[in-house]
């Protein structure tokens, strides 16, 4: 057998070099062992390819590697240029590649083939008409044992020995049909034929994608073949040759081989679905970076990165270094490129990195590319960007030219003319559907389609400015919307969101009179009867009728009936201004109108009397100060009043049901008011009496640290202008005014309504004051005091009225104790002996706090009743004074009251007044016992005296010191009666003292009693 690659002289190089020196065979065997367990312990697949793809490289053809394993057989069949010299010494040697002068070329270490080692001891490998070559660790065991000087260093390695140092010549080998070379490789044990398998289940597109020029892998084993290829990929690359000053520059800390490959090659590749656009890597291909073949340096982006950097002596890591650092930026530069040439969908943003990597070479990766995306045109947009505006500055020119014209550069559409492309810091992304996005491209520059999602990680790496939609809202403004028609309006409203009324909020609406406003809260769409009513003078925010849309109602608009428009804020403003318009009667003819469609009812829109009318004399009146001509009113007040006359024309206009409602004055006015704090400054209506109201009032209630308030206020207002009472009292004792009558309750006191206090202290009633007069039929006591009421008005309005009608009621009343005290002292007032007793009960239970002791007061005088000072006046107590102060005007009235009427009245008591000291000697005597029977508690003795004097007067009985004085049967009665206690029965004890047969008949007369 002939030996075609001259693997005998090779063996007999490497033999005599090791017998030369032991070392080498030490530094061979390591570096072998090193290379095998270490850097390409799990290479073998990827060597194979790699050397599969160098074959078809260098003969030109498409490469394809098939793998087949055959119970413990591994064979790797390629195409392409077939097994020499060169190559032969190339596996035999370390770090030696013969193919360093290759540009392209995967294998450039010349290690890569020490992977067999990891599970074979007898490769072998052989090409079609070329002879075969075999490695075999048994054979070069055999061999090594041989030579003395290598015996130690054997002995120290228990037998083992370098396997690919020492090749042989090898018979023919079968090479599979339409393949050119083949590689045996016998598994050395099941732990290898187990490694085998999973690295051929792992095999994936990422070899053919790093090695162009292996276009498939058939995989076979387990009875099933499976084809690798890298269809279904985008692929973009890049490649260059260095020149010399790069390598020197570049390549200062890399070996001489390395040095002699001046070239350099960056791949990116990222699988591709069904509708073309990127998708996940394949779990199968690793995410590392393939420099090459697979390395251990991370990279965490969806694309596989294959690129010609160098590597550490490990074969596992990127070394760092200069040409590292050029490589990173090729790679970025490449990366940026790959993303151009996708698919302008939302999934491109899938691809762009986050600044975090999961390495070193793959964070450096991420900050180049990052630099580069902001500023690159990769996404699509609906719309032009901004345009990019020069302005002229001293970097321009040496001269600065202020009046240079500004160069404006605008984008360019895209080559198919269906869009635009912009970079990320020209785009702006706003959350929204299609159709809206479509609608707005044209007021939002480098706008993205729907689906970009506005909150992915990206937008933001990407530079994209997120528009929200009250930004968007903003820019409806200006140019951008002139002369937009109400309909493209109407059509905006349609598309945008319903649930963000927040950033709707300042959404322009066109109104109906040409204006734009901001913010549909206010705006009035109109329904109904308003849509025929000219509403312009009013000032209102009245939607045009084109751009009306249910979504402006969900803002806040409102439906515009003609009674939501009364109610509208401008409405009454208008109403309020008009009396200082210089054309008030479009104003009043549109309100008027609002009120006649509204049905409103009379007083239902108080704020009505403010709309400036005109008045039959010419002259304009605020509605409340105007008269319907043939209404009640008129013909009530006195002639000159402030009040007017409503023009004739607006009642044949409007009617007068209508004219009522918008203020107009068919009976009296009513000022309607709640919440109203009882002082002068806030209950202030313009009314008539209103502070001394007030004031009386106040003074019902108790002390305050703060004004009263009322909750509901009404008084009928132009009181002071009636000229007919009669007529006037009708109409404001009938409802609805009849209800300003009742009193309020303030405090929780009952106190008058000013309508009701008013009329009680003016002379309506027959020229008299309620308050003067009675009830007709009344309480008897009040007879002679009061005059009766005129008849005509029901007794309940006459009482509401202040017309009186018990004596109970007008004591309770404020101020009635003194009123009565004032008519009792009226000389002119007639008052019976009976009506006077039964008054001075009745005032004895006033608390005296609420009376200002009387100049004048009625008493008893004699037998007479008359009206005398209140210095002469005296109340008796005890009856046996009366004989002491007869010379005086008496108050006479049940004695147990006599101290209550002395302080109400502020007189002196009789007893205060006279001594009562008896003066004369008497005889005691003892009671006759018949008089305990009617008397039972009578003293046992009492003193009778020929002549009684008390302070030195004569007279009849004095019970003094708690002994009876008297003179007489009668005297005797009257004092047992009074000392007992039982005054009633003196008439009784008296007739007894005379007759003491007669006192079964007293005792039975005074059971019936």
């Amino acid at each position: 057998m002939s030996d075609t690659f001259g693997t005998d002289r090779m063996r007999a190089a490497v033999l005599a070099a090791w017998t030369a020196s032991p070392a080498r065979f030490r530094e061979d065997a390591n570096a072998e062992e090193d290379f095998a367990l270490g850097g390409y312990r799990d290479r073998l697949i990827v060597e194979l390819a790699q050397n599969a793809a160098d074959a078809a490289l260098r003969a030109g053809v498409p490469g394809v590697l098939r793998l087949t394993l055959d119970g413990d057989v591994l064979t790797a069949a390629n195409t392409g240029a077939p097994l020499d010299a060169v190559g032969v010494e190339g596996l035999s040697t370390l770090r030696v590649s013969g193919k360093r002068d290759e540009a392209g070329a995967a294998g450039r270490f010349g290690v890569g083939f020490a992977a067999v080692v990891s599970v074979c001891d007898a490769p072998a490998i052989g090409s079609r008409g070329a002879g075969a070559v075999r490695w075999s660790r048994e054979e070069t065991a055999a061999l090594v044992s041989e030579i003395p000087a290598l015996a130690g260093e054997l002995a120290d390695r228990s037998g083992h020995v370098p396997l690919l140092r020492l090749p042989f010549d090898a018979p023919p080998l079968d090479v599979p049909e339409g393949f050119d070379t083949v590689v045996r490789l016998p598994l050395r044990d099941a732990a290898a034929v187990a490694a085998v398998r999973q690295m051929l289940a792992e095999t994936s597109p990422a070899l053919p994608l790093g090695m162009p020029a292996l276009t498939a892998i058939e995989i076979e084993f387990d009875g099933s073949v499976r084809t690798v290829v890298a269809d279904g990929w985008h692929v973009v690359s890049d490649s260059g040759e260095f020149t010399p000053e790069q390598v020197a520059e570049l390549f200062h800390d890399r070996p001489t081989e390395e040095r002699a490959r001046p070239f350099w090659s960056v791949r990116w590749a990222v699988p591709l679905t069904g509708t073309g656009e990127p998708g996940p890597l394949p779990a199968a291909v690793p995410p590392v970076v393939h420099a090459p073949t697979p390395s251990d340096e991370p990279v965490d982006l969806p694309a596989l990165l294959i690129a010609s950097f160098p590597m550490a002596t490990d074969r596992r890591h990127v070394a760092k270094g200069p040409l590292t650092d050029f490589l990173v930026e090729r790679v970025a530069d490449a990366y940026v490129r790959l993303l151009r040439e996708l698919p302008r969908t939302p999934k491109l943003l899938d691809l762009v990195p986050s600044l975090m990597g999961k390495g070193e070479l793959d964070a450096r990766v991420r900050r180049a590319v990052l630099r580069r995306l902001p500023d690159t045109p990769l996404l699509p947009a609906l719309s032009a960007p901004a345009p990019a505006v020069q302005t002229p500055s001293f970097a321009d020119a040496e001269v600065y030219e202020p009046d240079a014209e500004w160069r404006v550069e605008h984008p360019a559409r895209e080559p198919e003319g269906d869009g635009w492309v912009v970079t990320g810091r020209e785009a702006a992304v706003v959350p929204g559907s299609g159709d809206m996005l479509a609608f707005i491209a044209d007021i939002v520059p480098g706008l993205l389609p729907a689906g970009w999602p506005a909150r992915h990680p990206a937008m933001a790496a990407l530079g994209v400015r997120r528009v929200e939609l009250a930004e968007v809202v903003d820019l409806l403004s200006g140019e951008v919307v002139e002369g937009r028609e109400p309909s493209w309006w109407r059509a905006l409203y349609d598309v945008l969101p319903a649930d963000d009324p927040e950033s709707l909020g300042a959404l322009p609406v066109p109104l109906a009179d040409g204006r734009l406003v901001r913010g549909p809260r206010g705006t009035l769409i109109l329904e109904g009867g308003a849509a025929s009513i000219d509403l312009t003078p009013l000032g209102l925010r009245i939607v045009h009728p084109d751009a009306a849309h249910p979504a402006l109602l969900r803002l806040g608009a409102a439906t515009a009936t003609p009674r939501t428009i009364l109610e509208d804020p401008l409405t009454k403003a208008a109403v309020s201004q008009s009396l200082d318009s210089p054309d008030p009667e479009p104003v009043a003819d549109a309100v008027l109108s609002l009120v006649q469609a509204a049905g409103l009812a009379p007083g239902e829109a108080p704020w009505l009397g403010e709309l400036a009318l005109r008045g039959a004399d010419g002259e304009l009146y605020p509605a409340g100060e105007l008269m319907l001509a043939d209404g009640a009113l008129a013909g009530l007040l006195e002639p000159d009043t402030h009040l007017g006359v409503a023009a004739r024309e607006l009642e044949e206009a409007y009617g007068a049901r209508v004219l009522e409602a918008a203020g107009v004055l068919d009976g009296f006015a009513v000022a309607h008011d709640s919440d109203v704090l009882l002082d002068r400054d806030d209950c202030d209506h313009d009314l008539d009496g209103e502070d001394e109201w007030i004031d009386h009032v106040l003074d019902l209630l108790p002390d305050l640290d703060v004004p009263p308030l009322i909750g509901e206020f009404t008084a009928v207002r132009d009181l002071e202008l009636v000229a007919d009472w009669p007529a006037a009292l009708r109409l404001l004792t009938t409802p609805p005014l009849r209800a300003a009558l009742h009193p309020l309750r303030v405090e929780g006191v009952e106190v008058p309504s000013y309508t009701a206090w008013w009329l009680a202290n003016h002379p309506v009633l027959d020229g008299r004051k309620p308050t003067e007069l009675r009830l007709p039929g009344a309480d008897p006591l009040l007879h002679g005091l009061y005059a009766d009421a005129p008849a005509g008005l029901d007794e309940m309005a006459l009482a509401m009225l202040g017309v009186r009608t018990t004596l109970a009621d007008l004591l309770a009343s404020h101020g009635g104790p003194e009123e009565l005290l004032d008519l009792m002292a009226d000389e002119s007032v007639e008052v019976d002996r009976a009506q006077l007793r039964a008054l001075w009960v009745a005032l004895a239970a006033v608390e005296p706090s609420r009376v200002a002791p009387p100049a004048r007061v009625r008493a008893v005088l004699g037998g007479d009743i008359v009206v005398a000072p209140a210095e002469d006046v005296v109340v008796v107590e005890a009856p046996d004074l009366l004989q002491l102060v007869t010379d005086r005007p008496l108050v006479l009235a049940p004695y147990d009251l006599a101290e209550s009427l002395s302080e109400l009245l502020d007189l002196p008591l009789a007893g205060e007044v006279a001594a009562g000291e008896v003066t004369t000697q008497g005889e005691v005597r003892q009671v006759p016992p018949q008089v305990r029977s009617l008397l039972p508690t009578a003293p046992a003795t009492y003193v009778e005296h020929e002549k009684l004097l008390v302070d030195g007067a004569a007279c009849a009985w004095r019970f003094f010191e708690g002994m009876v004085h008297c003179t007489g049967v009668d005297g005797l009665a009257r004092g047992l009666a009074w000392a007992t206690g039982q005054w009633n029965d003196r008439l009784a004890v008296a007739a007894l003292l005379r007759d003491p047969e007669s006192v079964p008949l007293l005792l039975a007369e005074a059971d019936l009693t």
